[in-house]
Parts: structure tokens; sequence; C-alpha cells
């Protein structure tokens, strides 16, 4: 259907289209404007993570560790790096550390390692010694029969108390004394490095027999009389 416009009716259509129009180029500029910023600082901000990511050396560094006899040993890797703070966390996730070598119980030396996309890193693990009491030693000198046993308790032949720490690590030689022979013999004990001596004396005892107590003398025969 055909509508006839007369040209004032016309002029009123066209200026309404017109600002129709222009509102929306202005409302679509205004949009284009606002996400624009936004879109600017997505991408700064992953050039700045991509920037503090590639700061990172991310290099395996293992260091020497040591703890003391019959204490428990750390879990955590970053415990056992040099430079945990030098390492993307992701790479710190991935990390396998191997301790399974180290006896906690026994002194010495240990190797543990940690494996990164099957490339192993090693370093060395000690388990020290308790820290024992400096303590001076006196040494008794025992004398012993012929044929006695030799008692295998430090205390025995220790003046000072001693408690079990230092028992059990202090040594004893007798390896020098014969128990089956009269005569003075020296032993030793060492204690944190400390050698220290004494002396048993293993004697023979007097023989006393039964018949020689039961002996009577004669009598004489003025006695008899």
């Amino acid at each position: 259907m055909k509508i006839n416009l007369s040209k004032k009716q016309k002029k009123i259509v066209c200026a309404t289209v017109a600002a129709w129009g222009f509102t929306f180029i202005i409302t679509g500029t205004s949009l284009g404007l606002s996400k624009a910023p936004k879109a600017k600082n997505d991408i700064n901000l992953r050039i700045v993570e991509k920037r503090e990511a590639s700061s990172k050396s991310n290099e395996i560094k293992p260091k020497d560790m040591s703890s003391e006899i019959d204490k428990p040993i750390s879990v955590d890797i970053k415990d056992y790096l040099e430079n945990p703070d030098d390492i993307d966390p992701k790479i710190l996730r991935s990390l396998k550390l191997d301790t399974s070598a180290i006896k906690i119980n026994e002194a010495g030396t240990y190797t543990y390692t940690i494996t990164y996309k099957k490339k192993k890193f090693s370093a060395t693990y000690v388990i020290k010694e308790k820290e024992l009491p400096n303590i001076t030693m006196t040494l008794k000198s025992l004398n012993l029969q012929v044929g006695s046993s030799l008692s295998t308790d430090v205390q025995t032949y220790v003046n000072e108390k001693l408690d079990d720490e230092v028992k059990k690590n202090t040594k004893i030689d007798l390896s020098a004394v014969n128990t089956s022979q009269s005569g003075n013999y020296q032993y030793s004990i060492t204690y944190k490095g400390k050698l220290y001596t004494g002396t048993i004396t293993i004697y023979q005892p007097n023989k006393t027999t039964k018949q020689e107590s039961s002996i009577t003398p004669k009598k004489t025969d003025e006695e008899k009389e």
C-alpha cells in the first residue's frame, strides 16, 4: 500500500531517521572506546606475567644437608634447594625428592636425589652423632682373683656416674688382661676421642687345705704321763 506524505511530513521523517542514526553512531563509538582500555590492560598484564616468569632461572640446585641422629628429616622440597625462590612454582610442584637411602638412626654420609623430567640432581645428607656431654673420667684400679670373669659394663671401671647415652658411646678395651695368670694388666676406655687407662691386678689366692687345718700335734711322753 502506498502512503502519500506531504513535504512537511517527509521532512519530519527524514529528521527522525537522521537523529536515530546519529544516536546509534555515538553509542557505538562510546562502546568501542570503553572496551579498548580493557583489552590493553589485559595485554599489559599478560606481558608483565610473562616477564616475571622469564626472569626466574629455574636452575635446580640441591644443597648439602645435615641433621642429628634419630631426628626426622624434612619432606619439603624447598628445604633441599639453594634457590627455591628462583624456580617457577609449576616446576617446583613437578620436582620429586628421594631420601630413601638416608638412615636417620645411623650416623654417616648419604646421598639424596631430586628428579625433574627424568634428569636427576644429587647432594649429600649427613646424619651426625648426638652432641655428648663433656666429662673427665677417672678409672679404677681393680684386683681380681685368677679365673675371674671381666665385666663388660663400663661403669664397673669408672669412678664417675655415667648415664646411658655416655655408656653407649664409650668403648672399653680389655684385650690385654689375662685372667688366667696372675700379674698387673692395663686396660683402656675411650670417650669422645680421649683415651683413659687403668690397671687390673690378677692375683693367686692363698691355698689352705682342709687337711692342713685338721692336723693336731702329737703329745710327748711327758704329756701322756
